[in-house]
């Protein structure tokens, strides 16, 4: 019988239970102190959309349903509200950001990005066309930098961070497997 997994590792289930036909990994959350700065950075730095915003006055917090959308999909979202939100929850690979209304009045509150001590979460990641002009428009940008690709063993990938201080890891497809054959040997 042939594997349904292209590579092998403990804990791999061989078989797949039907009931999962379907299932779709749709977002991550990340919380966020100030929309305006976070959003700016998305949608501006990294070209993300906004399909839908929901608020909850109830108990005062915003998620914002980012997607990396090709100016040609866009005519594919619908303008109605309702058939739009089934939309954004059914779409694969989308950015969920909380925002905690005021929150941005907090001097004190960060959130915590995850690689400081306890480490946890780690990053998303951004496949780019090229790594390289990525590179230099986000420091045209200013965008903050954890990592440059000529930095460190792993040539061939950046971190940036967001306003938040979430890590967010830039590659280029092409270059990940010279770049990682390096170092598997």
């Amino acid at each position: 019988m042939m594997s349904r997994h292209f590579e092998s590792a403990p804990g791999l289930n061989e078989e797949r239970d039907p009931a999962t036909q379907g299932y779709v990994f749709n977002q991550t959350m990340l919380r966020i102190k100030d929309p305006e700065v976070t959003l700016d950075f998305y949608t501006r730095i990294l070209g993300m959309t906004l399909v839908r915003k929901l608020d909850f006055p109830e108990m005062n917090f915003s998620l914002f349903f980012l997607a990396a959308l090709d100016p040609e999909e866009l005519n594919n979202w619908s303008q109605d509200t309702a058939e739009r939100t089934v939309q954004t929850f059914g779409r694969p690979a989308l950015l969920e950001l909380t925002y905690n209304w005021g929150s941005e009045k907090d001097a004190d509150l960060t959130y915590h990005n995850g690689n400081d001590e306890p480490k946890g979460f780690g990053h998303i990641g951004f496949s780019v066309p090229n790594l390289d002009t990525a590179c230099q428009r986000f420091d045209e940008l200013g965008v903050s930098f954890v990592k440059r690709p000529e930095d460190g063993k792993m040539n061939d990938i950046a971190f940036i961070r967001d306003p938040d201080g979430y890590w967010i890891e830039i590659f280029e497809p092409g270059r990940l497997p010279k770049g990682l054959e390096k170092h598997l040997g």
